[in-house]
């Protein structure tokens, strides 16, 4: 299957890029080229600004209740071509099928909450702050708001942003992946056929310089972002100083604690999805086990039980439960930590350097790797992976295991395993990360609660969807009355 060259999407058209710049988009598994992407020049983004721009004004004026049928109308069209998208996903970044799905089920959710925007938006009032005079407050959007967004969900990601920015009024232009961009394109597709006025949405393709023009250009009031905690921060300030509205999420190293009376079978199941599931390239990947006390052994022979019988190989084909990593460059990057961890004392119970995938020769393949034995100064215990990479590591009590999470610098999510109403309560009240599951293994906030991390996973004051997305596309203008 090819797609041949993508184009962009600006004012309501497709539009070939000028740019003289191209990059292959392979399928994983196989290794073969299923487009060219090209990488978009700054005049280019410029010009999809410009669009959005001029469809500002008429769009803000549209009423609330109105924009949220172009919603309702994009949800349907979704759930019609939920599967051909589900299995696009497959084909351009690794998943198995039923992840595919998971993931394209939790973007069709946002777009169910973002149509509710009659009542999300709703500001609020007073009557007589003072003798005669009467207060409101109401939510106006801004503008321009942009999202740049990472390979691992390329269908879900950007539709974390741009229905709530949409439906609150404003006008948007979504950056995707260069790695990962066919489900966009299907998407911005599906949103060319419900009939979205020219430059309310568009979409530009591109890398480097893409992203730069975006966080430059004046017209571009607030931006998202996705991806590593570097250019996070990179893309915080860069956007900051330019007085731009910014959420920027970043890295994650998740930590998972199995306390003595947990419940090891379900514990178990939990912990490998979290750990192996989308070759754990998801900034919610378990990475670090941490049995509590005299758990460890059983933790661990469990868990190396279950870590063996994980089917690595194609996500469409049937008996799959962990597809390949992103990239040739990413697979090296995920073989140089484990090898660090050998070099470094670890103990490798679990070797996925070598594992091979009848039939695809050339996919981009890791199997399950557990390390044991293994020191908090370690790369492999402190630094993401982005891989299905795990520590598993012993201490005595909650009380050191909590002092281990807040040694690291990433604060994104964590979980507990117990059968303890007062240890699960101690961990959160105390754990200081934003995502915390108790027996979930995948502490991941449905789309009418808000998501994103703490400490060094998260760059900004406002995080993506739930209320943070109303607060974040909108600003709360005041109003004070009086008349003779």
């Amino acid at each position: 299957m090819s797609f041949g060259t993508l184009r962009n999407y600006v004012g309501g058209k497709w539009v070939s890029s000028k740019s003289t710049q191209f990059l292959d988009v392979r399928n994983p598994a196989t290794d073969e080229v299923l487009a060219q992407v090209p990488l978009s020049t700054k005049q280019e983004v410029n010009e999809a600004v410009s669009e959005a721009k001029k469809a500002f004004t008429e769009w803000r004026e549209v009423p609330p209740v109105v924009r949220a049928r172009y919603f309702f109308n994009l949800r349907n069209l979704l759930e019609e071509h939920f599967e051909d998208i589900s299995r696009l996903l497959v084909q351009e970044n690794g998943k198995t099928l039923a992840e595919a799905r998971g993931s394209m089920r939790r973007a069709v959710e946002m777009v169910e909450v973002s149509a509710g925007i009659p009542s999300l938006m709703m500001g609020h009032n007073l009557e007589d702050i003072a003798p005669g005079i009467d207060c409101v407050a109401v939510r106006q959007p801004l503008g321009v708001f942009a999202c740049i967004t990472p390979f691992n969900f390329p269908a879900m990601v950007p539709l974390w942003f741009l229905p709530f920015a949409v439906a609150c009024g404003n006008t948007f232009v979504v950056k995707p992946s260069e790695q990962t961009p066919l489900c966009q394109k299907r998407i911005f597709e599906l949103m060319h056929d419900v009939g979205f006025p020219p430059g309310v949405v568009n979409m530009v393709n591109g890398a480097k310089d893409a992203v730069n023009a975006l966080l430059e250009n004046k017209d571009v009031i607030g931006v998202s972002f996705v991806g590593s905690s570097p250019v996070a921060r990179y893309v915080y300030e860069t956007a900051g100083k330019r007085g731009k509205r910014v959420q920027a999420l970043g890295g994650a190293k998740n930590f998972l604690v199995v306390m003595p009376d947990a419940d090891l079978d379900s514990t178990v199941a939990a912990l490998i999805d979290s750990c192996f599931g989308c070759a754990g390239e998801r900034c919610l990947a378990g990475s670090v086990l941490v049995a509590v006390g005299d758990v460890y052994d059983k933790l661990k022979a469990k868990f190396l039980e279950a870590a063996k019988k994980v089917v690595v190989g194609y996500g469409l084909d049937e008996g799959t439960t962990m597809g390949p990593v992103i990239s040739r460059k990413h697979k090296e990057k995920v073989l140089g930590y484990i090898a660090s961890g050998v070099r470094d004392g670890a103990g490798l119970l679990l070797d996925g350097r070598n594992v091979k995938v009848n039939g695809y020769p050339n996919g981009y393949f890791v199997g399950p790797t557990v390390f044991e034995n293994v020191e908090p100064s370690m790369p492999i215990a402190k630094e993401e992976i982005f891989g299905p990479v795990v520590s598993l590591m012993r201490v005595a009590s909650l009380e050191e295991a909590l002092e281990l999470i807040s040694q690291n610098e990433f604060g994104n999510a964590t979980s507990i395993f117990t059968q303890s109403g007062g240890a699960a309560r101690e961990f959160a009240y105390r754990v200081g990360i934003s995502m915390i599951g108790i027996n979930i293994g995948i502490a991941a906030p449905m789309a009418f609660f808000t998501f994103g991390g703490a400490k060094g996973s998260f760059f900004g004051d406002l995080k993506a969807h739930g209320r943070d997305s109303v607060e974040f596309f909108t600003d709360k203008r005041v109003i004070i009355s009086r008349w003779f």
